[in-house]
């Protein structure tokens, strides 16, 4: 239940109203943006809420149980702190969010309906709807280690110890083609054994996608020309000549901890578990049912 202010519950319960909702979304990068549907600026607590966005919300579904509770919040894409280019890049995905009730013509009388994060963001060519998370969806997220049998440590964190800066995992090149969303040739890397860069990232250095990140999905050699696939296609379109930094890539196996970067005695996953078939196995005349390691 929520606590009301006496001003608050005294303008609620004179019958009319002056309600506004407001929204305060704080990006992973630690800027804040302020919302409202009303028509003019709104602002308290440090931060300014803008109407020219359009936003409006749904009704808010809340449970008694802790099942996740939701909100969407409906904009136009008209305000110049929400662009197209931002929501594709990532920027404002799990930002957080709080969802006000204020008394538009006194501020002081405001209500924090909710905490929450953004969900999913859909967008179509002249607007966007974003889906308000209750924070019960931090329930449903993994906390700890998970007993797998591939490493869950991040390559080159503390808990793997890999120096990914240096030479042998690290290189640079440059688009010489395009050849198809997400895919290009490049140059520079011929030093590097095919697969070397698999699973890795890349950090563009020039061209539009400048300071943005991608995941490598596939780095493949053929016929001496070099291929590069990334799991995403780029927000902007590449083009000969950008420049990038590629660093090597780990699929988390054992094997891969130990031969390619000599570093099994920080593997933090368990390989010798049983997988699946063991609980699937029956019982045969030829053994291997005397309790020894698999």
């Amino acid at each position: 239940m929520k606590s009301l202010s006496p001003a608050l519950q005294a303008h609620l319960d004179d019958g009319t109203t002056t309600l506004a909702w407001c929204w305060k979304i704080t990006r992973a990068d630690g800027q804040s943006f302020g919302f409202t549907d009303h028509d003019c600026p709104l602002a308290f607590g440090g931060t300014d809420y803008e109407p020219e966005s359009g936003l409006s919300a749904s009704e808010i579904r809340a449970g008694s149980d802790l099942s996740v509770d939701s909100q969407d919040a409906q904009g136009a894409l008209t305000s110049g702190r929400i662009t197209e280019t931002d929501i594709l890049d990532g920027r404002w995905d799990n930002a957080l969010v709080e969802v006000w009730r204020v008394n538009w013509n006194a501020l002081g009388q405001r209500v924090l309906i909710r905490r929450g994060a953004i969900g999913e963001l859909r967008r179509g060519r002249m607007s966007f709807v974003a889906e308000v998370r209750s924070m019960a969806h931090v329930l449903g997220q993994t906390v700890g280690r998970v007993y797998q049998g591939t490493c869950d440590a991040a390559l080159g964190d503390s808990r793997c110890g890999v120096n990914i800066a240096a030479a042998a995992y690290r290189g640079t090149g440059a688009v010489v083609d395009p050849i198809r969303d997400g895919a290009f040739t490049a140059s520079g890397l011929g030093g590097f054994a095919s697969g070397w860069f698999s699973f890795g990232h890349l950090e563009w250095t020039s061209g539009p996608n400048s300071g943005r990140l991608a995941e490598v999905m596939l780095h493949e050699i053929a016929s001496g020309v070099v291929t590069i696939t990334l799991l995403e296609a780029p927000v902007r379109a590449v083009a000969g000549g950008n420049a990038f930094t590629i660093r090597a890539g780990c699929d988390k196996r054992s094997a891969t901890c130990a031969a390619k970067f000599s570093n099994i005695a920080n593997f933090r996953g368990f390989p010798h578990i049983p997988g699946q078939d063991a609980v699937v196995r029956y019982a045969t005349a030829d053994g291997g049912h005397e309790g020894a390691v698999l």
